[in-house]
C-alpha cells in the first residue's frame, strides 16, 4: 500500500469519526430522514459538478452500468444512510460506533461469499487485534460497559445499515469493472440523494426556521467532507488495494471519536489509550504496512549467520 493510499484512508476515518457525534447532533433538529436527505442532496450536486467540470460524463459507462449503480445507490447511499441516521435517534455515538467497528469483519466475510477473497492469517490477525482495541477504547476496559450493552431499536438499525455499506463495497468490487471511483461515487449518490430526497418528503420534519446555524454547519461538514471526499477516497482505495484491506480501516473511526472526546474535555483513561495503540497497530498490520513475520525471520536469519 503507497502512502497517498493511506492518506486517503486515514482522511477517510477522520471525517468519517467526527460524524457519528454530529450526526446525534443533527438529528436533534432534523428528522432522520431530512437530515440524511440535506446531506446527501448537498453533497450529490457537489460531486455532479465535480464531474461535469473534468468533462467526464460517458454515456456509454452509465448505459453499461446503470442497473448495478441504482443498486449500489439503494443500498449503499440510501440503505446505509437511512438505517444510520434513523439509529443514531435511538442509540448512543458508542453503541453505534462500536457495531459500525465490525464493519471489516462483515465486509470480509461478504467478500469471502461473494467474490471468493481468500482472508489470510495477517489480515484475521490485524482484524481481531483492531476489534478488540476498538472495543477497549470504547469500554475504556470496563466490563460493566461490556456487560451492560443491549441490542436497542436504534442497534440493530445501525447493525443493518453496517451491511449495506459492507455490500456496497463488495457488490461495486464484483461487478464495477468499467467505472471509475468518481463516475461510482457521483451515479450511486444521485440515486441514493434522490430516495432520500423522496423518503424526507413524506416523513414528519420539524420546521426549517427552527434549524440553528450550527446544526446546518454539521450538515453540510458531514456532506462536504464525509459524503464528497469520504465516499471518493474510499471508492478509491478499494480501486487500488481491494475491499479486504480498505475495510480495515473503519477500526479507525471510533478512535477519532474519542480523540474529538478529549478535545472536548473528556478525560481519556489508560485503557483508552492502550486500545488505540492496538487499533493503529491491527490496520497496519492487515494492510501489509507491519510485516511482523518477515521481521522476525530477518532477524533469525541474521543471528545464525552472526
Amino acid at each position: 500500500m503507497n502512502g497517498k493510499v493511506f492518506g486517503m484512508l486515514l482522511g477517510f476515518a477522520i471525517v468519517t469519526g467526527a460524524t457519528f457525534n454530529l450526526a446525534k447532533y443533527a438529528v436533534h433538529y432534523f428528522s432522520a430522514a431530512s437530515a440524511a436527505g440535506w446531506r446527501f442532496g448537498i453533497a450529490a450536486i457537489v460531486m455532479l459538478y465535480i464531474l461535469l467540470i473534468q468533462k467526464k460524463v460517458k454515456w456509454a459507462v452509465i448505459r453499461r452500468n446503470g442497473p448495478i449503480y441504482i443498486l449500489l445507490g439503494v443500498i449503499g447511499i440510501f440503505g446505509f444512510n437511512a438505517f444510520f441516521f434513523f439509529g443514531m435517534k435511538h442509540t448512543s455515538p458508542l453503541n453505534g460506533a462500536l457495531i459500525m467497528a465490525t464493519n471489516p469483519l462483515v465486509t470480509s466475510v461478504l467478500a469471502y461469499c461473494i467474490l471468493k477473497t481468500p482472508i489470510t492469517k495477517r489480515q484475521t490477525a490485524g482484524i481481531i487485534f483492531a476489534l478488540f482495541g476498538v472495543i477497549l477504547v470504547l469500554t475504556r476496559g470496563s466490563w460493566e460497559v461490556i456487560s451492560t450493552l443491549s441490542l436497542s431499536k436504534g442497534d440493530v438499525l445501525i447493525l443493518v445499515g453496517n451491511v449495506c455499506w459492507a455490500l456496497y463495497g463488495v457488490l461495486g468490487r464484483k461487478y464495477l469493472k468499467t467505472s471509475s471511483s468518481l463516475e461510482t461515487t457521483t451515479y450511486t449518490m444521485m440515486i441514493g440523494a434522490v430516495c432520500l430526497a423522496l423518503l424526507a418528503i413524506n416523513s414528519p420534519s420539524p420546521p426549517l426556521s427552527n434549524v440553528p446555524i450550527s446544526a446546518w454547519g454539521a450538515i453540510l461538514f458531514m456532506a462536504i467532507f464525509t459524503s464528497v471526499l469520504g465516499y471518493l477516497w474510499w471508492n478509491k482505495a478499494m480501486e487500488i488495494i481491494g475491499v479486504g484491506k480498505t475495510s480495515i480501516f473503519f477500526n479507525l473511526v471510533p478512535v477519532v471519536t474519542m480523540v474529538l472526546s478529549i478535545m472536548t474535555g473528556t478525560a481519556v483513561s489508560i485503557f483508552q489509550v492502550l486500545g488505540t495503540i492496538m487499533v493503529i497497530s491491527g490496520v497496519l498490520t492487515s494492510s501489509g504496512f507491519l510485516k511482523l513475520g518477515k521481521k522476525l525471520e530477518l532477524n533469525k536469519s541474521a543471528s545464525k549467520n552472526a
